[in-house]
């Protein structure tokens, strides 16, 4: 019987040092990320994107031939979107294509100071329509938010 408790002991103790070990790195403090060092692979991941009082939801993955890219979709009204950009020294550009062919919009922003490369501010600015007179609609302000998980 003693050495059933002896290894029930053992057994807890370790259990315990495992829940504390876990509990303390969770709670580390985890440094920032700069608007200007923001990188490639800080913009992957699930993005919410407010624009013109909609709300989109834009996946990033890296892109398969440019190594510092993007390459991702834009769910919008229903239908795919894609997308390419990057991001330098704390600007950000997406170009959009409705048909995968041609360059639909253009998204400039800049990743917000002091939110850890979470949140990005700027303009969306359409494309005229091929063959429609007058000039390109105005452009729109946007904020992407990265969600969490990523």
């Amino acid at each position: 019987m003693t050495r059933i408790a002896t290894l029930f002991l053992i057994a807890a103790s370790a259990f315990s040092a495992s829940v504390w070990a876990q509990k303390s790195s969770q709670t580390e403090h985890v440094p920032c990320t700069a608007a200007a060092d923001m990188q490639q692979r800080h913009l992957l991941g699930q993005w919410q994107a407010e624009l013109g009082g909609q709300s989109e939801a834009l996946r990033l993955g890296p892109h398969p031939e440019l190594r510092d890219s993007v390459r991702g979709t834009l769910q919008r009204g229903g239908r795919t979107v894609q997308v390419v950009g990057d991001v330098d020294d704390g600007q950000l550009t997406l170009e959009e294509s409705e048909d995968g062919k041609r360059i639909s919009a253009t998204w400039l922003g800049e990743v917000t100071e002091g939110r850890c490369g979470k949140e990005i501010r700027g303009t969306w600015s359409p494309e005229a329509t091929p063959g429609a007179s007058g000039p390109a609609p105005a452009p729109v302000p946007f904020v992407l938010r990265k969600q969490s998980g990523w």
